[in-house]
């Protein structure tokens, strides 16, 4: 429908049913605008949040933490820094990631929404000795 249809439209009501037309008009106007706004804010805020953090550094071919807790349906960032001089890559046959961060750098690897459980991890370079676990609880 155009706006000159609809001012039409809106303009004949107005004639025949008076203020009470006008009335119940901006009401619905203004419940619709209400209803527009709480939902872009909702989605707007649900956009903004920011995951939750975990650190994990990776020194003498080790993860540490080895272990850390991650509360189940939310989804986490990992910042993974290689504090060594040599590659390593994170990998989680469980996770479905394999991200390789190179000697001194860092990479952020996001896991979840996670089921309870426990999810293991390991350095595919370094395998025996760069392992972890990330236990997911309610």
């Amino acid at each position: 429908m155009s706006k000159a249809s609809h001012a039409r439209i809106l303009f004949s009501r107005l004639r025949n049913e008076g203020l009470a037309y006008w009335a119940n008009y901006q009401h619905r106007t203004r419940a619709r605008s209400l209803t527009l706004l709480a939902f872009v804010l909702g989605a707007a805020s649900s956009i903004g949040a920011e995951p939750p953090i975990i650190t994990i550094e990776i020194r003498g071919h080790l993860f540490y933490p080895a272990e850390f807790q991650v509360p189940a349906g939310t989804k986490v960032k990992l910042m993974v820094i290689n504090q060594d001089a040599t590659p390593e890559e994170f990998e989680s046959y469980e996770l479905n990631r394999e991200k390789v961060i190179m000697g001194g750098a860092t990479a952020i690897i996001f896991i979840g929404p996670l089921k309870a459980g426990r999810y293991p991890f390991f350095g595919e370079f370094n395998p025996k000795t760069a392992q972890g676990m990330i236990t997911v609880g309610p």
